[in-house]
């Protein structure tokens, strides 16, 4: 935990950039569903002793076709319900891809905002909420602006070029455990695919091929 700014200090001026598809997926690797407001605190609350200017979350869309749209409603009212709690939302369509996955790469919306809202919102320390190497050279240059640079994911899925490129990593692994367990059906339908197929792939336990009356 963060150590409170001394009484009458300035507060550090916060902002928060997450990538939601890096972060969901970590969370749900280990078997938990991401709590937001609780990232939210852990992050910028009270007791880190910082001023939060914006949380923006970067989120992709299943497609606008008829075959994604259950899926997309379902993703647009989550979405509704992060902006009526407080988080800036930026969303993207996604395209159809290969085996009834979508694609909706959000990095390059990313990090342009990155660099603009750090020219308009003036922070002292932006954290970069995902584990993608991709986003090393966005961190070196926030930190050539004289803004403190620091990466919130989990160990095995952060890039080791993203690490070394930010002023400090915060480990969410142990947040991570604070979280309630998520059921399989509470997993979007892509990663249930998933696991379906690595449950048709187990092998079956050996058995000896039955013995030959002689």
């Amino acid at each position: 935990m963060r150590k409170r700014t001394h009484e009458g200090s300035p507060r550090s001026r916060l902002l928060v950039l997450v990538d939601e598809s890096n972060v969901g997926s970590s969370v749900r690797t280990a078997g938990r569903g991401l709590d937001w407001l609780k990232l939210r605190e852990f992050l910028a609350g009270p007791a880190t002793g910082r001023e939060l200017i914006e949380m923006v979350v970067y989120a992709g869309l299943p497609p606008a076709i008829p075959i994604w749209q259950e899926e997309r409603d379902k993703k647009n009212k989550f979405m509704h319900w992060l902006r009526s709690n407080g988080f800036m939302v930026v969303t993207k369509d996604g395209s159809p891809a290969d085996e009834g996955r979508y694609k909706a790469n959000v990095d390059v919306m990313m990090a342009i905002d990155a660099l603009e809202l750090s020219v308009e919102m003036h922070p002292d320390i932006v954290i970069l909420v995902t584990g993608d190497a991709d986003f090393a050279y966005l961190a070196i240059k926030l930190r050539r602006r004289g803004i403190r640079v620091e990466v919130a994911s989990v160990a095995q899925n952060l890039g080791n070029i993203l690490k070394s490129a930010a002023n400090e990593v915060i480990d969410l692994a142990p947040l991570f455990k604070t979280f309630e367990m998520m059921k399989i059906e509470d997993a979007p339908p892509q990663e249930q695919q998933q696991r379906q197929q690595r449950q048709g792939r187990r092998r079956p336990r050996f058995r000896p091929p039955p013995s030959r009356n002689l």
